[in-house]
């Protein structure tokens, strides 16, 4: 896999904020039982448990897995935004169902596949305890500037 594309500096906006935007959980995230495990441009990590986002066949719901994917990647959008001085907002999301899970705790990793000035795309991939791809994710999001 190669590296995700990046703007060269030329392109680049100026960094009016250097910090990085740090990961708060919404209401949603809390009441699914979202973990956050790792935070960075290159990779977001976080953990959700199967039990409580079932549906009534007992496995994993397809609409969790699509909640925390979408969330996962834009949250992996806005820290790059942060660097730009801007915020994210998604635009597109698909998501493929490979297996279902009954039990345990899932891992949502977002990485990019594009980090630009005015887009993002990153993909998500969901897994099993066992490390088994349950889902993956493409996520784009658009870049603009922060309302003070």
């Amino acid at each position: 896999m190669t590296a995700p594309a990046r703007n060269t500096p030329e392109a680049t906006p100026e960094v009016t904020d250097p910090e990085l935007w740090k990961i708060t959980l919404g209401e949603l995230d809390e009441k699914m039982g979202v973990k956050i495990i790792e935070e960075s441009i290159d990779r977001v990590v976080a953990t959700m448990p199967v039990e409580g986002n079932r549906q009534s066949f007992g496995l994993l719901h397809g609409g969790a897995s699509l909640a925390v994917g979408e969330a996962v990647g834009s949250w992996a959008a806005v820290i790059h935004a942060s660097t730009l001085g801007k915020t994210a907002v998604g635009v597109d999301v698909s998501a493929t169902h490979h297996r279902s899970a009954r039990e345990g705790l899932i891992t949502i990793t977002a990485t990019p596949i594009y980090l630009g000035g005015t887009l993002t795309t990153h993909e998500v991939l969901i897994t099993n305890d066992a490390g088994q791809r349950l889902c993956t994710l493409r996520i784009t999001n658009m870049l603009r500037k922060r309302k003070h």
